[in-house]
């Protein structure tokens, strides 16, 4: 009898997810294990085997379609011997919410929006200044806005005589001379931030452009931080470390790595996942995560590290990380990170985690303040290894120096135990011997 291929659920949270991918096409052969489709989560993008075997009967769910809810029939596979036209005609795909006329839609708002208005009786152009105007939104090409601005004219009670009632420069022309369109006088306080807000000029269609369709990964990647700078107290903390000592033990280990099994090469990064793991577990009000109800302290020091990825940041985890000598993070992190930029990572390897570490060094960036990633309570933003004027000793030296910056939710996490962790981190990233007691 026909097998029905339900859409995964590929994490604990995820509810829907786009199909991104058909690897097999109707007709083709499938074994239990066989890589039949790619499912972009609120994730990743993840590879989905066939559980059972047989042919792929039907495609009930096309490549592209966004939104399909967890445990959808995506696809039909057949048994040996059965009539695949049969699965057609018995199941009938249902019509899947495909991305391409939603996208339609989005191209062309006016269209869609030009039916709306009641019929109304003509009007003269001085009382038509609603035209120009759709849900608070100002229509203005920026030459009239420019000019308008000029003029201190309200562009907002300007008619518009352009395409759709844009306004255009003669329409401010003509209200600057008439003198009808005085703008008012200007408003302070929550009222004024309101009144520009509601005036923020819409994307200027006239320019060239081109678009590309957000992804589930940074549409969610948007929303979080979006949440996490708007809902999140933050404060930061930043520490310069002298690090000349670690750069020469690097080196120094570096050299003595060996060949095949047991091999590794460490990098910058390596020590501060470590540093930051040791700290934590010397100051473990760090390692916190804010509820309603109670400041949750993690027993497992769990580690996520920003990936940069085509698809956009993920964070996956280096688990108990103070537990873990150098080599072993550095092999670690380097499979996770050439497997989070091939969509090859597990849920459990980038879901949870207790703190985080964004490095941008390799960028030759000094310094940052990352957001935080909810729910956690604490970032730490790595900055560039450079050499810089520093006192040593009493005298003016070269140092090789690291900018630290720790952001902080203030709810979970108060500037004194910001400040202890800094300190912890900063004498073990000066000291890395202390790393190996």
């Amino acid at each position: 009898m026909p097998i029905d291929v339900l859409m995964p659920a590929l994490s604990p949270t995820m509810t829907e997810g786009t199909l991104a991918k058909w690897h097999k096409k109707e007709g083709d052969k499938v074994a239990s294990g066989d890589v039949i489709a790619e499912i972009e989560t609120d994730k990743a993008t993840m590879e989905v085997e066939a559980a059972d075997e047989g042919t792929l009967a039907k495609i009930v769910v096309p490549a592209g379609t966004e939104g399909v809810k967890v445990n959808a029939v995506i696809a039909i596979l057949t048994e040996e011997g059965e009539d695949a036209s049969a699965v057609a005609t018995a199941k009938p795909a249902p019509k899947a919410e495909a991305p391409k006329p939603e996208a339609k839609k989005t191209e062309e708002p006016k269209k869609a929006e030009a039916p709306k208005p009641a019929p109304a009786a003509p009007a003269p152009a001085k009382a038509a200044p609603a035209s120009s105007s759709v849900g608070g939104r100002v229509f203005a090409s920026p030459l009239a806005r420019r000019i308008a601005a000029d003029a201190g004219i309200d562009i907002a009670r300007v008619p518009g005589s352009g395409p759709h009632g844009r306004i255009v420069k003669a329409d401010v022309e003509q209200a600057k001379s008439s003198g009808i369109a005085a703008a008012p006088t200007a408003a302070s306080g929550p009222t004024a931030l309101a009144t520009i807000a509601a005036k923020a000029p819409p994307v200027d269609a006239s320019m060239p452009f081109d678009e590309a369709p957000n992804s589930t990964v940074r549409k969610v990647i948007a929303r979080r931080l979006s949440e996490s700078k708007r809902d999140i107290p933050h404060f930061y903390l930043t520490v310069d470390c002298r690090i000349d000592a670690l750069m020469a033990m690097r080196k120094q280990l570096n050299d003595k790595a060996p060949e095949g099994a047991g091999a590794y090469k460490l990098s910058v990064n390596d020590f501060v996942i470590r540093a930051a793991a040791l700290a934590l577990r010397k100051v473990p009000a760090a390692n916190a995560t804010w509820t309603d109800e109670a400041i949750r302290l993690y027993k497992n020091v769990d580690i996520s590290v920003a990936v940069a990825t085509p698809a956009g940041l993920i964070t996956p985890i280096v688990r108990r990380a103070d537990t873990k000598g150098l080599a072993a993070i550095s092999n670690e992190m380097r499979d996770l990170a050439a497997r989070a930029r091939d969509n090859k990572l597990k849920p459990e390897e980038f879901q949870g985690g207790g703190f985080s570490v964004s490095n941008l060094g390799m960028f030759g960036i000094r310094e940052f303040s990352a957001i935080i990633n909810p729910p956690q309570s604490c970032i730490l933003a790595v900055g560039a290894a450079e050499q810089r004027p520093a006192v040593v000793n009493g005298a003016l030296a070269i140092a090789t120096m690291m900018s630290c910056t720790l952001s902080v939710d203030h709810r979970s996490v108060d500037g004194a135990v910001g400040a202890q962790f800094l300190q912890a981190f900063k004498a073990l990233i000066e000291e890395p011997l202390t790393m190996m007691l």
